[in-house]
């Protein structure tokens, strides 16, 4: 395959995928171009060096997974059926099985750590900022958001270490959308609904643009 029908978006999938078998040391120049079925030199056509290529896989999965879901949801008026909405998308179908645990797991490496920062710094924002239009005061709201992404950290987790314990996804069945239901119920527990249900978001909850 000519280097040219292998884009960067391929090879930053790809190591993403590696990312998600085998952590930071699965994301190896050779083994990504026999998968591509590319010469190493199609890997010099878009990236300077292994790390560049990290970074770019990093910055890629923190846009897919939470720039482009918070847009998305967004698009929902309502508050409390937002946050159904987000943690449908959140808990819905895995494009790579596994690898948010996987990244998670990485915290140690540099590029890692940046990254996971900022995407667990925007995420929480975004449910504060949601907390906040469903009523709760500020503190209470920040609260609130922490126990959530805790959940949500909880979920994945033991759906990668143990499979079939939560459903896989959102759409397996009636089963897993009790199960959502539940969880979202959990969370909004004695949360008050704000006067103006269909506020947007505050500012602090807008996906940054690039």
């Amino acid at each position: 395959m000519a280097k040219g029908k292998v884009t960067r978006d391929d090879w930053t999938m790809a190591a993403l995928a590696a990312l998600a078998r085998g952590g930071v040391a699965a994301v190896a120049v050779d083994v990504l171009a026999k998968e591509l079925a590319v010469s190493r030199g199609s890997f010099y056509w878009h990236f300077k060096n292994r790390d560049a290529l990290l970074v770019a896989a990093l910055e890629a999965w923190e846009r897919l997974a939470t720039g482009e879901v918070i847009e998305e949801v967004n698009a929902e008026p309502d508050p409390l059926k937002r946050a159904r909405a987000l943690f449908a998308v959140a808990l819905g179908d895995e494009e790579i099985a596994g690898l948010e645990p996987a990244i998670v797991a990485q915290v140690d490496h540099p590029a890692v750590a940046a990254v996971l920062q900022r995407v667990t710094r925007t995420r929480l924002d975004y449910l504060t900022a949601l907390f906040s239009d469903l009523g709760l005061p500020p503190r209470s709201a920040r609260q609130r958001a922490v126990a959530a992404y805790a959940a949500y950290l909880g979920w994945i987790e033991l759906r990668r270490a143990v499979p079939h314990t939560a459903p896989e996804t959102v759409a397996d069945g009636e089963g897993a959308a009790e199960a959502l239901d539940h969880l979202v119920d959990m969370i909004t527990a004695g949360i008050p609904r704000a006067a103006e249900a269909g506020r947007r978001p505050s500012a602090a909850g807008q996906p940054k643009r690039r």
